[in-house]
């Protein structure tokens, strides 16, 4: 029997790879306007993004424990292996909660073989490393293999993203609101990263070309044989300058294929319209 990838949707991969290639989806759930919604199930990023527009700030929360009983469940009666791609634990409590949930699962299932895996990334960087577990399941690799193959790619990582507007991380507490405001004040486009599953600011840039720019000299200082890698590129809203930002880097790396994806509700509620991210490997698997 295959193995079977679960993984949540702040992978930012749309909903039909999930279905053309057998992976089980568990939404993150959005709380907006009085409804809760299953990300990539019954909410739209655009309704996010307008919402935000007009003043309404969204809510998330985690996956259900009570859909991850269910899945865990009966892929144990089964007898089904599986691998479970969680998005980082220091972003969301998914992770945590489906450890808790599997170990409820084994004290009737005692055999029951899912691994619980923390990506420690985010939006298209988790995408791309369940891109891969899926291409390596689908040429029968090992689940040993697999897991080896997504240990080692969550640990080289490279997230570049900026927000149009730093009020959105303000709102969610992801930067302080003086640095907000003084952002805003001038036309400044801060550059983040994700250490270790973690947000970190890297540096503050003054308008976009520059930071499009900057981006790319980081591909540069940090990414490992970018002509052989899959880059991810996902936007919030802003198609326009994720095709700018994929013709500069095909132009300076000519990569084997560039991924563009749109992101999804539940991270977008936390970084707002506007926002550009960039994925790549500082180091490839020997």
């Amino acid at each position: 029997m295959a193995i079977k990838l679960l993984a949540d949707s702040a992978c930012d991969l749309p909903l039909e790879y999930y279905e053309s290639n057998d992976i089980t989806l568990i939404p993150l759930k959005v709380h907006l306007d009085g409804k809760e919604f299953e990300d990539l199930k019954t909410i739209h990023p655009s309704q996010v993004y307008n919402s935000i527009r007009n003043g309404i700030y969204p809510k998330t929360s985690q996956a259900s424990p009570a859909t991850l009983k269910e899945l865990f469940t009966e892929m144990a009666k089964t007898g089904q292996d599986g691998i479970y791609i969680a998005f980082s634990s220091e972003l969301s409590g998914t992770y945590q909660t489906a450890v808790m949930i599997l170990e409820q699962v084994k004290e009737d299932y005692p055999e029951f073989n899912l691994s619980v895996i923390d990506s420690k990334c985010a939006s298209l960087g988790f995408g791309l490393l369940v891109m891969e577990a899926a291409n390596l399941a689908r040429n029968s690799a090992t689940k040993e293999e697999i897991l080896k193959d997504i240990v080692f790619r969550s640990k080289h990582m490279e997230h570049l993203f900026s927000v149009d507007d730093l009020d959105y991380l303000a709102k969610g507490g992801r930067v302080s609101k003086t640095s907000a405001f003084v952002g805003g004040l001038l036309n400044i486009k801060p550059l983040l990263n994700v250490e270790d599953g973690k947000l970190v600011p890297i540096e503050k840039i003054r308008g976009k070309k520059k930071l499009l720019r900057r981006i790319i000299e980081i591909m540069k200082e940090r990414g490992a044989s970018l002509e052989k890698q899959i880059i991810g590129i996902s936007h919030a809203d802003d198609a326009e300058t994720a095709a700018e930002l994929k013709e500069m880097i095909s132009q300076e790396f000519h990569p084997a294929n560039i991924e563009i994806s749109s992101i999804g509700a539940a991270i977008g509620s936390h970084t707002g319209p506007g926002t550009i991210a960039i994925f790549f490997l500082n180091q490839l698997p020997s």
